[in-house]
């Protein structure tokens, strides 16, 4: 893994307090992606690449998986979501989004869309 993209120093506190303080919906799917959990894939949680925060990422898979509350319902973080998953997606990362809807409502239908995109 190149370090100079991932886990940048200065934003070592705020991936803490992110790890700290996860909302339900991050909670209940890290309880699913822990350990290896799923197909024997490492998940992160709230890794950084280059300067954003990403909610679970599976380095090998070059998966990243967000989870989107109530707050990235709007004009400026649709905006802000849209240019940092273009930058993301040059770096050669897969990113998927589910709501926290999904999760609540439908966690195995989430998990098995994750396992959808794994390299076989």
């Amino acid at each position: 893994m190149n370090n100079e993209i991932h886990n940048r120093k200065y934003l070592k506190e705020f991936r803490r307090k992110l790890r700290n303080n996860p909302t339900k919906a991050e909670s209940l799917l890290w309880k699913a992606l822990r350990k290896s959990q799923l197909e024997d894939r490492k998940f992160r949680r709230q890794q950084s690449i280059e300067n954003f925060i990403v909610d679970f990422c599976c380095p090998t898979e070059k998966l990243i998986v967000e989870v989107d509350g109530e707050v990235h319902n709007n004009f400026i973080n649709n905006e802000y979501d849209f240019k940092r998953t273009e930058l993301l997606n040059k770096l050669g990362y897969k990113i998927i989004r589910f709501t926290n809807e999904d999760i609540y409502k439908s966690l195995e239908l989430v998990l098995e869309a994750i396992k959808q995109e794994f390299k076989k």
